[in-house]
C-alpha cells in the first residue's frame, strides 16, 4: 500500500452548468432598401431547407443522468429498486439477498453478485418519470471496485448519496464525494434506514458538513426513529407523511397531514412530534437557505430522510432528481487542427452525434459471449443505421445491436439523445475511453486509470486452456475489471488490482464465463508506474537497464513494475528524463505526473 492514494488530477471531460440557447448565425443581408437578387434568394432558400439548423435542446432538457453512491450496505441497491418501482419501470422490487433467494435486485445481474448479495459491477437502468427520461447508474459500494465507480461518475450529471442513519458518513463515502467535488458534480443526500435505531438527525447533518465540507439544506425531516418512527415532515409542502411499514407501499398508500393541523399531529405522535419540530427549526436556522445555483456548483446538498426498504421517502427523492438535478451540460473535447490540439466545447443540443465509452462489460449474456460498450451520449441524436467512427483507430463502428438497459434486460434503441446511456454490442475494436462520433474527430478525456497496489501471478491449472485464458484476460482487462500486465521478458501474466476482492471476482468469472480454472499466487511486485520518455533513445536506454521490470497492460501501455518505493526513487535518479505516472487515461493515454 506504499503507493498510497494518488491525487486526482482535474479531468477534462468536465461539466459546465450553463446552458445558453443555441442561436443560428443570421444570413448576411444586402444593404437596407436594396433588392436581393432572385438567384441569391433561391440559393439561400435551397440551402436552408436542405440543411436546416438542427437543435435537440427540447429532448436534452428532459434528460436526467445520475449515479447512486454510498458506502457498502448503506442501502444503495435497495433504493435503486424502489426508484425503479416508483417510476413504473418494474412491477416488483427485488431485495438485495445472497445465497438462494428466489429474487434478486434488478441491478445485480452477475452470478457472483447474486451469491454474495453485493454489487461488484456498475449497472445502467433507464426509466420514464413525469415526462422525463431518467438514466440511473447503480455503482459498487465496495472500495475494491472503486475504479468502476470513478469511471461511472465521469458519465453522470449528478449523484445521489445514500447514508446509513446509524453509521453516518463512512470511509468510502468520503472518497466518492471527493471525486464528485473534483468534477463539481451536484449531490443529493438521502439518509436511509430511519425505521431503525439511528443517530440524531442533527448529528448526521453536522457530520456531513464537517466531513465532506459541504453545507446541508434539509428538505424533509424525520419524526422519531426506530420503533417510534412516525414519518417525515416535508419542509416545502409543510406537511407530514405518516410512516407505515411495508415493502410494497406506494405513494398513494401513505397518509399526508398538513402541519397546520398541529394539534392532530401532537395528539397522535406526542412528544416525538414536538421534538421533531424543535430540532427541525434548529436545523433550518443553522443551515443556509436553499440556493439552486449553489447546488449545481456542488457547494450545497439537499438532504432527505426515509426508509428505502419500506418505500418511504423515496418519491420525494425521485421528484428532487427531476426538479433539482441538471440536464446534460456542455463538455470539453479535443480536436486535431493542423497537427495542433485544440479545445472544443461540445454542446448537448448540437446536431452532430458524439459519445464516449465509459464502461465495457463482457458476457452480460452468457449464452452469446457478447461484449457491451456503454456509451454516454454527449451531443446530437443516435438513430439506427447511422455511420459512426471510433476516433482512436479511425475505423467505422458497426455494432451488431444498440440497446438501452434495464440492468441485464435490454431493448433496441430507436433514438437516443445527449445524457442517455446506450450499449453497443461489439466483438472488439472498442476500449474504455474511446470517443465515437458520426463526423468530427473529437476526443473526450477524463476516464481515470489508477496504478494498482496489489499484484498476483496467474497460474493456469490446465495448460490446454491457454487460448481461453488469453481471451478472458484480454476482455476482462479491456472492461477494467482488473489490470492485466504481460511481462516483456515473458513468463506468467500478472494481475493488478486496488482491492483483494477484485482477484476473487476475476478468478470466478474466468471459471464460469471462460471455462478457465486458474490459481493465483503471490509475486514480488507491490506497485506499478506507467512510463514515458522525452525521446525514443532515452526510452530504449531505460528498457535496456530494466528488462525484467517492464510490462505492457491491456491498452499496450508500457509500465514499470516495482518491489518497493525505493525502486521508483532509484530509477528516477538514474534516468531523470524518464517520467513515472501513477494515473493514466483510458484510450486517450494522457498520463498524469507523479
Amino acid at each position: 500500500m506504499w503507493l498510497g492514494a494518488v491525487g486526482l488530477a482535474p479531468w477534462h471531460w468536465c461539466h459546465a452548468r450553463s446552458h445558453p440557447p443555441v442561436k443560428s448565425a443570421p444570413f448576411a443581408a444586402p444593404a437596407l432598401g436594396a433588392p436581393c437578387p432572385p438567384l441569391v434568394l433561391h440559393g439561400l432558400r435551397a440551402l436552408f431547407f436542405r440543411n436546416p439548423p438542427v437543435s435537440y435542446a427540447s429532448e436534452t432538457r428532459r434528460r436526467r443522468t445520475f449515479a447512486i453512491i454510498s458506502h457498502p450496505d448503506a442501502g444503495k441497491t435497495t433504493l435503486t429498486e424502489k426508484l425503479l418501482l416508483f417510476s413504473g419501470a418494474i412491477q416488483i422490487a427485488g431485495a438485495v439477498k445472497g445465497r438462494k433467494a428466489s429474487r434478486h435486485a434488478t441491478s445485480d445481474w452477475m452470478e457472483i453478485e447474486k451469491q454474495r448479495g453485493i454489487s461488484v459491477a456498475s449497472s445502467v437502468m433507464q426509466m420514464s418519470y413525469r415526462d422525463h427520461v431518467i438514466n440511473l447508474l447503480d455503482t459498487p459500494g465496495h472500495k475494491d471496485f472503486s475504479e468502476d465507480t470513478y469511471r461511472v461518475l465521469t458519465a453522470v450529471d449528478s449523484a445521489l448519496m445514500v447514508i446509513d442513519a446509524a453509521n453516518g458518513v463512512e470511509a468510502q463515502t468520503r472518497r466518492l464525494i471527493e471525486v464528485c467535488r473534483q468534477r463539481d458534480t451536484p449531490i443529493i443526500t438521502f439518509v436511509n434506514k430511519m425505521d431503525r435505531e439511528v443517530r440524531d438527525p442533527l448529528d448526521i447533518l453536522d457530520e456531513v458538513e464537517r466531513e465532506l465540507g459541504m453545507p446541508c439544506c434539509p428538505m424533509t425531516w424525520p419524526v422519531g426513529q426506530g420503533k417510534s418512527f412516525g414519518g417525515i415532515i416535508d419542509l416545502r409542502t409543510q406537511s407530514m407523511t405518516v410512516f407505515q411499514a411495508g415493502s410494497e407501499k406506494r405513494p398513494e398508500d401513505f397518509e399526508v397531514i398538513p402541519l397546520s393541523e398541529a394539534d392532530t399531529l401532537r395528539a397522535r405522535f406526542g412528544q416525538a412530534f414536538d421534538d421533531a419540530m424543535e430540532s427541525m427549526e434548529l436545523a433550518v436556522g443553522a443551515s443556509i437557505s436553499w440556493n439552486h445555483e449553489q447546488f449545481l456548483a456542488a457547494k450545497l446538498t439537499p438532504v432527505f430522510f426515509g426508509s428505502g426498504v419500506n418505500n418511504f421517502g423515496v418519491q420525494e427523492v425521485l421528484n428532487a432528481v427531476v426538479d433539482m438535478s441538471p440536464p446534460p451540460g456542455p463538455r470539453l473535447a479535443y480536436q486535431e487542427v493542423n497537427r495542433q490540439r485544440e479545445e472544443r466545447t461540445v454542446r448537448p443540443e448540437d446536431s452532430g452525434f458524439s459519445g464516449v465509452v465509459f464502461k465495457v462489460q463482457a458476457n452480460m449474456d452468457a449464452n452469446h459471449r457478447d461484449r457491451i460498450a456503454f456509451v454516454r451520449v454527449a451531443s446530437g441524436k443516435y438513430t439506427p443505421g447511422m455511420k459512426m467512427k471510433v476516433q482512436r483507430t479511425g475505423k467505422e463502428l458497426r455494432p451488431t445491436s444498440v440497446v438501452t438497459f434495464m440492468s441485464q434486460r435490454r431493448e433496441a434503441v430507436d433514438e437516443a439523445y445527449a445524457g442517455d446511456i446506450i450499449g453497443f454490442t461489439i466483438h472488439g475494436g472498442v476500449q474504455l475511453g474511446d470517443s465515437i462520433t458520426d463526423g468530427p474527430a473529437l476526443q473526450f478525456t477524463g476516464l481515470p486509470f489508477f496504478a494498482p497496489e496489489l499484484f498476483m501471478t496467474v497460474v493456469l491449472k490446465n495448460p490446454l486452456r491457454s487460448k481461453q485464458l488469453q481471451q478472458g484476460l484480454m476482455e476482462l482487462g479491456e472492461e477494467g475489471a482488473i489490470q492485466v500486465f504481460k511481462p516483456d521478458a515473458g513468463g506468467n501474466m500478472l494481475l493488478g488490482a486496488v482491492g483483494q476482492l477484485q482477484f476473487e471476482v476475476v478468478q470466478h468469472r474466468l471459471k464460469t464465463e471462460y471455462d478457465c480454472d486458474i490459481r493465483l499466487e503471490g509475486c514480488q511486485y507491490t506497485g506499478a508506474r506507467w512510463i514515458t520518455a522525452d525521446t525514443p533513445a532515452e526510452l530504449r536506454e531505460f528498457e535496456g537497464a530494466y528488462p525484467l521490470r517492464l510490462a505492457h497492460d491491456a491498452a499496450n501501455t508500457l509500465a514499470f513494475l516495482c518491489t518497493s518505493p525505493y525502486d521508483v526513487r532509484l530509477a528516477q535518479e538514474r534516468f531523470p528524463k524518464i517520467h513515472f505516472h501513477p494515473l493514466r487515461e483510458h484510450a486517450g493515454l494522457e498520463l498524469q505526473g507523479a
